[in-house]
């Protein structure tokens, strides 16, 4: 599967970070099989009965899911508390793998905050290469909050390995065709191609979210 990149400019982001959910809301409303896929086949959500699962599919090397980020992190402190949002790292090929058990390790071992950010800090800006298990090793052992041992034990935890397959699963059913991209409540999927832009996307995520709380 071909991996496309979508536009995020500086401006489109500091104008989604400044836009509260309700904002999002007043927009337009976003249209079916032109902003947003409804999926032909629903996935189930892992998100408790009740609560609206929102995904971010993310590549750790894609420059756009890196500006991205501090935007998601804004808009996040807007949503409701029926929403669930969780990110969910791709692969288009085996050479993603490794990157994909970093996330899930950081995860695994509660550091997401504040490596996560710093993962991307160091390929985007820092112009490491984190693409290799070897390499990954060495930028782990430089954070002080991650305790090597541990970290390696759950790199190769059939826990992460499961994830892994996992996170494959969800991007194959909800059809990612790259990244940054959201899919929601296991029934719809919106990236920046059919959005328009980046900013498009949370004003279509937010709309479905909306659709998906009223059944």
């Amino acid at each position: 599967m071909k991996r496309r990149e979508f536009s995020l400019s500086a401006a489109t982001a500091v104008a989604v970070s400044s836009l509260s959910l309700p904002a999002l809301a007043q927009s337009t409303a976003p249209k079916e099989g032109k902003d947003y896929i409804k999926l032909g086949k629903p996935v189930a959500p892992d998100a408790p009965a009740g609560k609206v699962e929102v995904i971010e599919f993310f590549w750790y090397s894609c420059g756009h899911c890196h500006t991205f980020e501090p935007v998601l992190n804004t808009w996040l402190k807007t949503v409701p508390a029926n929403v669930v949002v969780r990110r969910v790292p791709v692969a288009f090929n085996a050479s993603f793998v490794p990157a994909q058990k970093l996330y899930y390790a950081l995860e695994g071992l509660g550091k997401i905050e504040p490596l996560h950010a710093r993962v991307f800090r160091a390929i985007h800006v820092e112009r490491q290469k984190l693409a290799k298990e070897e390499d990954i090793m060495a930028w782990a052992a430089k954070q002080p909050e991650l305790d090597m041992a541990k970290f390696k034990e759950m790199y190769n935890s059939f826990s992460v390995a499961g994830q892994v397959r996992r996170a494959t699963q969800l991007q194959e059913a909800y059809g990612v065709e790259g990244t940054p991209s959201m899919g929601v409540a296991g029934r719809y999927y919106t990236d920046g191609t059919h959005a328009g832009s980046m900013q498009a996307v949370l004003q279509v995520v937010n709309h479905l979210v909306g659709l998906s709380a009223k059944g």
